[in-house]
């Protein structure tokens, strides 16, 4: 695996991202406050397959920052001017939580650039109390309040394999770029709906995991995404949460390899 460092236009700075493999690409966004590094054990599996190349977002890792103020928009943005500067066509997309976010928003405005996509612990219509609740907590990131332990608790259960998943990303969250990630939270928080009436436009093999424990990118969610989607399909892993890539790395694995295989309209 090696890790590249590209520039791309003055406006977006400098792209950091993680590659192994060869092979059809496959492009992987991770949530807020994780770097490119959480996809550690799919880079691995996947890489076998593929040219495997998961991007630090911005703010994140060593990716520069959007503006403050930027919303869901500007992150797919982002996105496209990263594709373009990585050369890549035809491209596999998959996201995890504000990475789904940005996975599903971009197969809706530029179709013609993906043969597939999926999200992992994906946010869809949230009712108004939940996306109240998510704005306030984007609002006190953004006022420099920084809790580590509540989405740690919200996320891992007690078993090895979580606690071992809560001890990585622990050590992630306490690297993040506070600003990087208050502007990316706060997309996050005012994202759920933005693209949500485009799903039924996305022509391509559409995939939508999560746990059976995760609060809040439910089962529900992914299966109103799958059902909306033309090519859409549902998997909800019993006994995990939130982090489903690093708790359940092999069931998510199998579920991404047979993704990746099968076959769908492209544009």
């Amino acid at each position: 695996m090696t890790s590249t460092t590209l520039q791309l236009s003055d406006h977006y700075g400098t792209l950091s991202c993680r590659e192994a493999g060869s092979g059809a690409p496959l492009v992987l966004l991770h949530g807020v406050g994780m770097q490119s590094e959480a996809w550690g054990p799919q880079i691995a599996a996947l890489s076998a397959t593929h040219r495997v190349i998961a991007l630090d977002m911005p703010g994140h890792g060593g990716s520069s920052p959007l503006p403050e103020n930027a919303q869901l928009a500007d992150f797919i943005d982002w996105l496209d001017a990263s594709i373009t500067a990585l050369e890549l066509e035809h491209v596999c997309l998959a996201g995890h939580s504000m990475g789904a976010l940005i996975a599903a928003g971009y197969a809706a405005t530029h179709p013609e650039k993906l043969t597939r996509v999926a999200l992992l612990n994906g946010v869809f219509r949230r009712t108004n109390e939940a996306r109240n609740a998510v704005i306030a907590r984007a609002d006190v990131i953004r006022s420099g309040g920084f809790d580590l332990e509540t989405p740690l608790t919200r996320w891992f259960g007690d078993s090895p394999i979580e606690q071992t998943a809560r001890r990585q990303v622990s050590g992630w969250l306490s690297e993040v770029d506070l600003g990087g990630y208050a502007t990316a939270y706060g997309a996050f928080a005012r994202g759920d709906d933005t693209y949500a009436d485009r799903i039924s436009d996305i022509p391509c093999p559409f995939l939508a995991i999560t746990g059976d424990g995760d609060l809040n990118s439910t089962p529900a969610m992914s299966r109103a995404m799958a059902e909306a989607a033309p090519l859409g399909r549902a998997m909800v892993i019993k006994g995990h949460r939130h982090m489903v890539n690093l708790t359940a790395p092999d069931a998510v694995n199998a579920a991404l390899a047979d993704w990746l295989t099968t076959e769908g309209e492209t544009s």
